[in-house]
């Protein structure tokens, strides 16, 4: 296979993709933990580290509000639609909606460029007068990279159509690099201004890749630009509802924020935990989402509810085989994972105490993953028949209880008494003096867990059954295999302690493997001999991706 079939390759069924997606995001993933452990190693979880979270905090509200929450997601509906019915005006609706979409991008970046002072007292009001400064001219650097991946976006939901997933995965690999790239080679002499210059160099890079491919698609650029064009004003129909979901969600972040930076290092506590804890989720979750929400489009655009069903039925079983033995793996070693992670790279900055507020929050969070792993795909599907409004008004409420829960389980933290002690004995975090950090994964977990069942409620309420007998039944399965796969990783991991030297990095390495590998072969072990239908699914995927004949993504069963 030469190396132009090789980059314009097609997928030939949702788990491949997924598949294809998750490698790129396990690279991604890991990469993303190497920028955070060099990131920690460097500037610990203090001061500086901070004011770059902060700052990344207000270009991702903006990434959030215009690109993955507005744009991105009703423009692949919107494409299919147009392919399907009008080929021929295809690629003049790309240009105008591109032409339009850069318009308003660049427009919102200015505004964000000139009034960075005035955001960062609102985000950030326990920051100091130099912390404000810091982080006001690190927003001005980074607020190029929204621009970038507005254009990579688009390109996205090109490549996503056509089921050429494997340049698309290629994107955020090199985006990671491009910051490590910062991280190593700019802040030397720049500090951590050289970091944020890695970023913009990641989006470049993000967004570069996969422009040859697109042009491949059949895609050629035309300086068109009309405000009345039909496109354009049916993505605005579908946008502002999504537009006040996402605004409430990114309010519901810039509120943990300013509750964070009230609190010492709490910024950064929160966002490394919370890094740690969507590894598990870009790794399974979201590349299932992304690769069946074309195949989604399409079959409800055709009208195929029975093909639309069964999808929906066999990659919510899926996420569930992945998802649930690997939020109990990284349950149960959480503290390795944030000591490798975090505590081995870089100069030494990242001390005890973080990595003991770290653990207790990524724990926290874990009570919570498995809904935090269907929101994408519940979202997508909703979106798929072109419904914003529902999705909107359940991520508005859950931002609501987040917000009061962030509040109150703060405050409670905040002086002694029995939640506390709780907690504090729990998450193994005596003799820290303030412990009010891990009050924000907690609220969270919970608002989110509130916001996926509702999403099952109203979905089931949209489309009817979609196999719930099915889906307990393999849940019951997997949450069986996955319980004994979790004791055997903890046993290990106690034994192992009495043969590796668990102060030094390779006998935590040691330790953290060979627990983590001895719960991973239990479970597919169990699931082999038990014979679950989901393990059979992914196999014949694979063999389908590998016939000669090329056969359109449209159900796994078929």
């Amino acid at each position: 296979m030469t190396f132009h079939n090789i980059f314009n390759s097609q997928t030939k069924s949702i788990t491949f993709a997924a598949f294809l997606i998750a490698i790129s995001s396990g690279i991604s993933g890991v990469l993303g933990l190497i920028r955070d452990g060099l990131l920690a190693g460097r500037f610990g979880v203090w001061s500086e580290t901070n004011s770059y979270f902060a700052a990344f905090r207000v270009n991702d509200f903006f990434y959030n509000l215009f690109i993955i929450g507005g744009f991105a997601v009703v423009f692949l509906p919107l494409f299919a639609e147009y392919y399907s019915k009008e080929r021929e005006k295809t690629w003049e609706m790309v240009s105008h909606v591109l032409n339009f979409f850069l318009f308003l991008l660049i427009l919102a970046s200015l505004f964000i460029f000139i009034f960075a002072p005035q955001l960062v007292k609102i985000i950030t009001p326990g920051f100091s007068f130099e912390e404000k400064n810091q982080t006001a001219f690190l927003i001005r650097i980074m607020i190029l990279s929204p621009i970038l991946f507005g254009l990579s976006a688009i390109f996205s939901g090109i490549l996503h159509y056509f089921n050429r997933f494997f340049i698309y995965s290629l994107a955020p690999v090199l985006y990671n690099l491009g910051i490590i790239f910062g991280i190593l080679f700019l802040s030397p002499s720049f500090g951590i201004i050289g970091v944020s210059m890695g970023v913009v160099l990641g989006a470049s890079l993000h967004w570069a890749v996969q422009i040859p491919s697109v042009l491949n698609c059949g895609f050629k650029y035309r300086l068109l630009l009309n405000f009345r064009y039909p496109a354009i004003k049916k993505i605005f129909y579908l946008v502002i509802p999504r537009l006040f979901a996402v605004t409430s969600q990114q309010i519901n972040l810039i509120v943990i924020t300013a509750i964070a930076s009230t609190i010492s290092g709490g910024i950064a506590i929160f966002t490394f935990a919370n890094n740690l804890q969507h590894f598990p989720i870009s790794l399974v979750a979201i590349p299932f989402a992304i690769a069946s929400f074309p195949s989604l489009s399409r079959n409800w655009a055709a009208n195929q509810k029975k093909d639309f069903l069964e999808n929906f039925s066999l990659i919510f079983r899926q996420i569930l085989f992945f998802m649930v033995p690997l939020t109990i793996l990284l349950f149960i070693l959480r503290a390795q994972v944030v000591r490798l992670v975090l505590g081995t790279l870089g100069d030494g900055k990242f001390d005890w105490v973080a990595t003991q507020l770290i653990a207790a929050s990524l724990g926290l969070f874990c009570l919570g993953i498995i809904a935090f792993a269907f929101i994408p795909y519940l979202a997508r599907t909703f979106f798929s028949f072109q419904d914003t409004k529902t999705p909107t008004f359940i991520a508005i409420s859950t931002v609501l209880l987040n917000i009061t829960l962030s509040f109150l389980l703060v405050w409670l933290l905040g002086f002694q008494n029995a939640f506390q002690d709780f907690l504090v004995k729990i998450l193994k975090l005596g003799g820290i003096e303030n412990v009010t950090v891990v009050g924000l994964p907690l609220a969270l977990s919970i608002a989110v867990t509130f916001q996926f069942f509702l999403l099952l409620f109203f979905l089931y309420r949209r489309i009817g059954d979609f196999g719930v007998k099915k889906i307990f039944s393999s849940f019951a399965r997997i949450i069986s295999a996955s319980f004994l796969a979790g004791i055997t990783t903890f046993f290990v991991l106690r034994l192992a302690a009495f043969f590796v030297e668990t102060d030094k990095v390779l006998g935590l390495l040691a330790q953290t493997v060979i627990a983590a590998f001895s719960g991973i072969l239990i479970y597919f072990i169990l699931t082999l001999v038990f014979k679950f239908p989901e393990l059979k699914i992914i196999v014949k995927s694979f063999k389908k991706q590998f016939r000669k004949e090329v056969t359109p993504v449209e159900t796994e069963s078929s």
